[in-house]
């Protein structure tokens, strides 16, 4: 498996900010990464390839000004924590990317900064972002029922160089809470102190900034979860290695779910596998309110699964790449099963699936779902095969090694 994409653009942001150099090894080289790499070298950090990954010399958190516009592609992950880190500079800055960017909401985001006195505009809540920066004061900020724990994510990165600190409080529902935990553990890898007061509460201080680091990025969970889900349409055993049961990242979550439905999982240092004979049939409820980004995967699953699964508590995903919940109902009726789009999810009843040539909406997520399905009915297509470039761009050689 590659590098955590998660991981290596956390771990980028907080090499960026340190003071010294640091290497960043198995870092994931993806379209992704390269937007948000691209855009930290416009803001002052020194960013080389090295063989397994990058050398980053850090700006000791003092941003640069050499642009007015930093292009983020369809990196939303990107485009929200440089939005909080460009309020570190000085000057005007504006963020943007493709046209899919920019109808993904940065709103609470933007209102928690404007609370700490940032200078910040945007259109319907949606990129561009327009800033003019003039340092970041920190402070005592409430967010309530979010839709993406990015915002979150990023305002604790940038927590140590404000000038007070900062206090993120979370109210109400929260959605991929595991990604906020992985946004801690990274800083902390870096030097910095993240408090946690109480449930859904964080202190940062300015006593502790990132210092240069030797940093090795795991295997992306993510990325494994689709020879995972290949494991059990094939029912065959599938070693997937440079990933480990005992990950921090969320989407490991997966392999409970693969458990519940009949799978064997298997876990080393280094490898997880997964074998399967017949499926579990009957009626499934799975809220995925935590792993989000494994919904393609566990749809397909459920297509061909005998019996009902209903998935739950996601309807942010209606602001991912591509309208995941949309696509994943127009996608799984093309292939022949019957679904239905919740208010929160979707409601599958598994069947026969037929081939079909599949749009992917530019989503690497559907892209390589309905790709795995591909290898249990003959003469399924997709579409673009490019678009896995955005986090994956070895998944087809990968892929052909089952």
């Amino acid at each position: 498996m590659p590098g955590s994409k998660s991981l290596t653009q956390r771990a980028l942001i907080a090499a960026s900010l340190a003071q010294g150099k640091s290497v960043i090894r198995h870092a994931l080289v993806a379209d992704d990464t390269r937007h948000l790499i691209a855009g930290l070298k416009k803001l002052g950090a020194g960013i080389e390839p090295v063989a397994d990954g990058f050398t980053v010399a850090g700006t000791g958190g003092e941003i640069t000004n050499k642009c007015n516009e930093i292009f983020l592609g369809n990196n939303g992950t990107a485009l929200r924590f440089l939005t909080a880190l460009v309020c570190l500079g000085r000057g005007r800055y504006v963020l943007t990317g493709e046209s899919r960017l920019c109808e993904r909401p940065v709103g609470p985001l933007v209102d928690a900064l404007r609370e700490m006195d940032v200078d910040i505009v945007c259109c319907n809540n949606c990129p561009p972002v327009e800033v003019i920066a003039n340092g970041l004061r920190g402070g005592r900020i409430i967010l309530t029922d979010i839709e993406s724990s990015q915002y979150v994510s990023a305002l604790l990165l940038c927590g140590p160089y404000t000038a007070k600190g900062i206090e993120v409080i979370l109210e109400g529902n929260i959605v991929s809470a595991p990604y906020i935990d992985l946004t801690v553990r990274v800083m902390s890898d870096f030097g910095a102190q993240v408090l946690q007061t109480g449930k859904g509460q964080f202190q940062v201080g300015t006593q502790h900034m990132y210092t240069g680091t030797d940093y090795e990025v795991e295997g992306d969970a993510s990325s494994a979860s689709y020879f995972f889900l290949a494991s059990a349409l094939l029912r065959k055993a599938i070693r997937v290695y440079g990933v480990s049961r005992r990950s921090s990242q969320g989407d490991m979550g997966l392999l409970d779910i693969l458990e519940k439905v009949g799978c064997l999982v298997e876990s080393g240092n280094r490898y997880v596998q997964v074998s399967a004979g017949d499926l579990i049939s009957g009626d499934m409820t799975f809220d995925m309110g935590n792993l989000p980004d494994m919904v393609p995967t566990v749809g397909v699953l459920s297509a061909f699964r005998k019996g009902r699964t209903k998935i739950t508590n996601v309807a942010h995903l209606r602001i991912k790449e591509s309208n995941r919940l949309a696509a994943m109902t127009a996608e799984l009726h093309r292939i022949g099963i019957t679904v239905s789009e919740l208010p929160d999810g979707l409601l599958i009843e598994g069947g026969e699936a037929r081939p079909a040539s599949i749009e992917t909406y530019n989503d690497h997520r559907i892209a390589m779902s309905f790709a795995v399905a591909g290898l249990a009915v003959p003469g399924i297509t997709i579409a673009d095969k490019k678009c896995v470039d955005k986090s994956f761009p070895g998944f087809w050689r990968e892929l052909e090694k089952i």
